[in-house]
């Protein structure tokens, strides 16, 4: 429906923007979802004397507890009254070619991302440590293969890009700050939570390409299957190889990889950036 200036109405409606208050409401919504859960596992503890958190399922429910706390939370305190609407977001599928080309430049940087990893220390007297304490960590979390794959390549994309692409990068979009930078912010942001130096650059590279991607598809859909894409293949060669790693798994040179990731990378991104134009429809 357009107005009598010819606008879309959909212009007309006010956006919502991200900013410290939107910041805070995002960290006690996931604080206050996680006491939810742990609030339940101490009624199993006192009443059936059980603990849930060495069943596997409690790491699903932790998760999505502490999750959907934060996006309520920023729904119900910012969105709503900046908007007098609920929050939504934009799933649509796009044209084939876009896939053909996305897939491909995300490929291409995790391979740039694993030589770039491999280059930060796992011994000596702080990283050694720490390495061995993040490996042990992971490795507690639990040995469920169903499980992690249901965590790591289902909950987590859409989680993780809901929080980090359609309210962090958007809401900084909306609130008139460069694109560029919104996407940059919000890569680091996603990189420093995963809470060691050996995620966070790879996660502020693949956040770079996730963050461009949804800002020029407009669809969170896009962004939520690539992250899906790259956590599947994490897994798979964990499984398979006991190694995040591809030069190690496949017994070939990083630099090789590297360069491989580059070529691979530039070319999708120079198509998909300067030459190819995306079908989308913004919510």
């Amino acid at each position: 429906m357009k107005t009598k200036f010819g606008m879309e109405e959909n212009s007309l409606k006010k956006k919502y923007t991200f900013n410290w208050q939107g910041a805070g409401a995002l960290i006690l919504g996931m604080i206050g979802g996680s006491l939810i859960v742990a609030f339940i596992n101490v009624i199993a503890l006192f009443l059936f004397k059980v603990n849930l958190q060495y069943e596997d399922f409690y790491l699903l429910l932790a998760n999505a507890a502490g999750f959907l706390g934060a996006i309520f939370a920023f729904d119900y305190f910012i969105v709503r009254p900046q908007t007098h609407r609920k929050l939504n977001f934009n799933f649509s599928p796009t044209n084939l070619m876009t896939y053909l080309l996305i897939f491909p430049m995300m490929f291409g940087m995790m391979l740039i991302a694993e030589f770039i990893t491999s280059l930060i220390p796992i011994s000596g007297p702080f990283f050694g440590e720490y390495y061995q304490y993040f490996s042990e960590m992971m490795e507690k979390m639990t040995k469920d293969k169903a499980t992690l794959i249901f965590l790591a390549v289902i909950m987590a994309p859409i989680f993780e890009e809901i929080v980090f692409r359609g309210i962090i990068q958007k809401g900084l979009i909306n609130k008139g700050v460069n694109p560029w930078t919104s996407i940059f912010i919000a890569s680091v942001v996603f990189g420093v939570v995963h809470g060691n130096p050996w995620q966070l650059v790879g996660a502020i590279l693949l956040g770079f390409v996730l963050g461009m991607v949804y800002h020029k598809t407009k669809s969170l859909l896009l962004p939520i299957l690539l992250h899906a894409f790259n956590n599947l293949v994490s897994a798979l060669l964990i499984f398979y190889g006991n190694t995040e790693n591809f030069a190690d798994t496949f017994k070939v040179s990083e630099v090789l990889l590297l360069g491989l990731g580059i070529i691979l990378f530039g070319t999708t991104y120079y198509l998909f950036m300067k030459k190819y134009r995306v079908h989308y429809a913004e919510n």
